[in-house]
């Protein structure tokens, strides 16, 4: 195709090219009407790009969110007009809150014919909007290339976030020159171009740190956003200052280490770890909104404290507590500068004791944890399935937990030995469901790691279908399901915050094994805790899925890390 002399592809070739200029390798999606021009391109173009085709859009979202967290690159999803529009929304909402660049593209009909009332018509502009970092439709073909780009570098720069593109189906099939087609390489992968913090404000950080006498350092998700957990751990280290982490935070320093206190906050943390950051005379706040959950409920630590704030986006920074010293800054950069200057000033501060206070507050922790680990009882307390979890899974494994009952007790009490990626929550929005779709997109990104999804059986049915997907890959990851025939958390609230008034909480028992094996998932049932470790054992050791249903108890009647049923 020419015009002019120029030689010219397709909008739906144009689209797989530029996919490619910037890096894409795994894409994840589900096929629709609107779709078939940009499904002809990827079937006729050379362009390295492995296409996942899912049963859901919600879940090929999932799966471009996890694999993204993974790999550090763009995750991309895509879906047709109408209800796959709607569909694909929530798992750009979870990773754009999340900081995690997710392209959704969905196509659409033709322009020509809007306003004409043709088969699912819906202005997806308007949709993607409120919940996106970056949002466009393309309205002619020649504008594609520069959306994309735009789109990509939104994505990746400043805080990371989704984007959405609409393609609508005849500019799939209008022109595209071909010298247009280029990507700038940096936005392949996030964060991109970070930004430093003022020197001045680094100064005024580390004096001030330095005049604390129990300063305490609270990460969110941005340290492993940014590759920042070698940084962390040295500035700790040379301080000895305790480190506690958000859920999302998670694997900014190995749990093994003495400094980590681990998970705070109302869903993982206890008493004994709340007690740390709240006798804290300065609080460090390093990529982390400080929201609800992790300050439960903005109580801890108490407003008042001295708070010194670090986070690429000014907009997080004093929105709750008053800040004594800002960084607007990359976590890596903020923390590789701090550690310069710490060099610079030649102080060699003894050190705040922090790893002397995180070993008392880990003991209380533990003690407590290890006497229900170690219980015989059906159904199955959740302590016991943490602890022979972590006898069974190698140190590089990822876990991949839906909200509801596995994500307290693994984020309170599974200890992850290796800084990095190792757990995946989400955390923003807590859908149920995101688990087993998250999971296979975190097996494609790291194929060379063992991967769990782990979720509760009303997570189960929100995403049965998507073990056909698992079979048709042979993805080798297994799947957990705390089995108790109800909605664990919502039952608990009610149990706890309006004097045991249950009400349609609960649900048929379904026999998870059976369904799974149903779809070609090597599965098994465990009601008795003496079998679990071999069942487990077997399941992560299988070459392709596996399911474990384990008898658990139910929520309510469990003793989980979570602030407001224990209160």
């Amino acid at each position: 195709m020419t015009t002019e002399g120029r030689n010219m592809v397709s909008g739906a070739e144009a689209m797989v090219r530029m996919l490619q200029a910037h890096g894409v390798t795994h894409m994840f999606g589900l096929c629709g009407d609107t779709s078939l021009p940009f499904y002809d391109a990827l079937k006729i173009l050379d362009h390295g790009i492995t296409h996942m085709l899912t049963r859901d859009e919600r879940h090929a979202a999932y799966m471009a969110d996890a694999y993204a967290r993974v790999t550090g690159k763009v995750g991309v999803t895509e879906g047709p007009s109408g209800g796959g529009a709607t569909y694909i929304l929530p798992g750009l909402a979870e990773a754009n809150e999340s900081s995690i660049p997710v392209l959704g593209i969905t196509t659409d009909v033709s322009v020509s014919s809007l306003g004409k009332y043709p088969l699912t018509e819906l202005d997806q502009g308007a949709l993607m909007r409120p919940l996106t970092k970056w949002n466009g439709v393309i309205d002619t073909a020649e504008r594609l290339p520069g959306m994309v780009r735009n789109a990509f570098r939104s994505m990746t720069t400043g805080r990371p976030g989704a984007a959405h593109l609409a393609l609508p189906f005849d500019v799939q099939k209008e022109g595209v020159a071909d010298e247009d087609i280029w990507a700038q390489s940096e936005f392949s992968h996030f964060p991109a171009w970070p930004s430093g913090p003022n020197p001045k404000s680094v100064e005024a950080a580390l004096d001030r740190i330095l005049s604390a006498k129990n300063p305490v350092i609270v990460v969110g998700g941005g340290v492993v956003i940014s590759n920042g957990e070698a940084a962390l751990q040295q500035f700790a280290e040379r301080l000895d200052i305790a480190v506690a982490t958000t859920v999302s935070g998670q694997g900014s320093l190995a749990d093994s280490h003495p400094n980590c206190l681990g998970v705070v906050g109302s869903n993982g943390g206890v008493p004994a770890t709340r007690e740390v950051i709240d006798a804290a005379d300065l609080v460090i706040f390093i990529s982390c909104r400080a929201g609800s959950v992790t300050t439960e409920r903005w109580r801890s630590p108490p407003i008042g404290t001295p708070i010194i704030h670090i986070d690429s986006d000014p907009e997080v920074i004093s929105a709750i507590y008053p800040t004594e010293v800002a960084l607007v800054a990359d976590a890596r950069l903020a923390l590789e500068a701090l550690n310069q200057a710490l060099d610079i000033s030649g102080k060699a501060p003894a050190g705040f004791g922090g790893a002397a206070r995180v070993a008392a507050a880990k003991k209380t922790k533990f003690s407590e944890f290890g006497e229900l680990a170690a219980s015989d009882d059906s159904p199955i307390k959740p302590e016991r399935v943490v602890a022979e979890l972590d006898r069974v899974l190698p140190d590089d494994a990822v876990v991949v937990a839906d909200p509801g009952t596995p994500c307290p007790y693994l984020s309170g009490f599974k200890p992850w030995r290796q800084a990095g990626r190792h757990f995946i929550s989400n955390r923003a929005h807590g859908a149920l469901g995101y688990s087993m779709s998250a999971a296979m997109g975190a097996q494609v990104g790291r194929p060379g790691s063992k991967v769990l999804s782990i979720m509760g059986d009303g997570s189960f049915g929100f995403s049965v279908g998507e073990f056909e997907t698992a079979t048709r890959y042979n993805l080798p990851v297994t799947f957990i399901v705390f089995s108790n025939s109800v909605y664990g958390w919502i039952k608990a609230g009610q149990k706890t915050g309006f004097s045991e008034r249950y009400y349609n909480v609960d649900f048929n028992v379904t026999d998870h094994a059976a369904v799974a094996a149903a779809f070609g998932v090597k599965s098994w049932r465990v009601e008795d805790p003496a079998d679990l470790n071999r069942v487990l054992k077997e399941a992560t050791e299988h070459d392709g899925p596996t399911l474990v249903d384990i008898i658990s108890q139910p929520l309510q009647d469990a003793r989980a890390p979570v602030s407001e049923w224990v209160a």
